[in-house]
């Protein structure tokens, strides 16, 4: 009994002096395990509005990216890397109608048209032009200081995108290029590298997502064809996820609609690495596709069974197409259920 009570009271007095450590090193970011980590612990997830995209990164149908991390979306040219970032901050903004977007954009490739068209709400997105890594993080640490300055009950959900860092040149590569210089900036990955050792911590800390595209290339050399995110290291190690994009055309008939996009896992903290799925995303206000995967994740797990090239559905034997052209009908509350269980075993660490 009185081993115990020391116990107790050492412990007691561990715990204070840890207390003192923290208010002492003056760290805004530190602070006990059990008090949570401010910058670490992912308490929420956003929606991305595709059932099997959503459990790609989280391991939950009902999941999505991470509220408080850096995700990045990469793929090689045209493989639909803005239009997936768009089918996401279109969701978002859906899903809470008091959210923000701040899309930072290197390309040139928005426009008013472009965003009203898919029925994205234009009065909670602002669009900040960047040309180099040093304007990106000015602009973004500015924005997150500002947020930061408010009360957290006053603190509305807000979403960061940076389409796209393969895109941001450095403030050196821009001097050399008006000096007449034709020289490559050899400290570059060191630039990005440090914005996002600043950026992680402060996107945790105010609970925003950054979605990040970048563009890949193939691996000269390689055993087996492989693909590489250009850019560095920086954005591979502050990233909690990376996703590499590839796509084939959706056609309905003669006329293009979309992409069957498949996304890939190259690194993860949450799901398995290496898992793949396939998405669908319209040119139009659809978006991206709520129910697309689903089938194929039912059938592996009994869910659904195929007979043919359809899926027998009670005592009747329906084609995909019809299915998801209704989807409610088919997903009921127990079927997705199901699909929630089906979605953790295949792709949450531990199962």
């Amino acid at each position: 009994m009185e081993g115990r009570k020391s116990k107790h009271v050492g412990g007691t007095v561990v715990l204070s002096f840890l207390n003192d450590i923290v208010k002492e090193i003056d760290n805004e970011y530190a602070g006990l395990v059990s008090d949570g980590v401010s910058a670490g612990d992912t308490t929420a997830f956003i929606d991305t509005g595709s059932y099997i995209f959503n459990a790609l990164c989280s391991g939950s149908i009902f999941g999505g990216i991470p509220s408080n991390k850096i995700t990045a979306i990469a793929g090689e040219s045209s493989t639909g890397k803005t239009f997936y970032c768009l089918g996401i901050v279109k969701h978002f903004l859906e899903t809470d109608p008091d959210a923000g977007v701040i899309y930072f954009e290197s390309e040139s490739a928005i426009s008013r048209e472009m965003i009203e068209s898919r029925n994205i709400d234009s009065n909670r997105m602002v669009v900040v032009p960047v040309t180099t890594v040093q304007e990106f993080r000015l602009q973004a640490i500015r924005i997150l200081d500002k947020y930061l300055e408010q009360p957290p009950d006053n603190r509305k959900p807000m979403m960061f995108v940076l389409d796209s860092l393969g895109m941001l040149s450095t403030t050196k590569e821009i001097e050399d290029s008006e000096a007449g210089k034709e020289t490559r900036d050899m400290t570059r990955a060191q630039v990005v590298k440090s914005i996002f050792r600043v950026l992680t911590l402060k996107l945790g800390k105010a609970n925003v997502p950054l979605i990040v595209t970048n563009h890949t290339y193939d691996v000269v050399g390689a055993y087996v064809p492989t693909k590489e995110m250009g850019g560095g290291s920086g954005l591979k190690y502050a990233a909690s996820t990376i996703i590499y994009l590839s796509k084939s055309k959706e056609k309905d008939g003669k006329e293009v609609i979309g992409n069957i996009i498949k996304a890939k896992t190259a690194k993860s903290r949450l799901t398995k690495e290496n898992s793949m799925v396939e998405t669908r995303l319209f040119y139009d206000e659809r978006g991206l596709d709520k129910y697309y995967g689903l089938l194929e994740l039912g059938e592996k797990y009994g869910v659904f069974q195929r007979v043919g090239n359809r899926y027998k559905v009670g005592e009747s034997s329906i084609y995909p197409k019809q299915i998801l052209k209704d989807p409610e009908k088919y997903f009921t509350d127990e079927v997705m259920a199901s699909l929630e269980e089906a979605a953790r075993q295949e792709f949450s660490y531990g199962s």
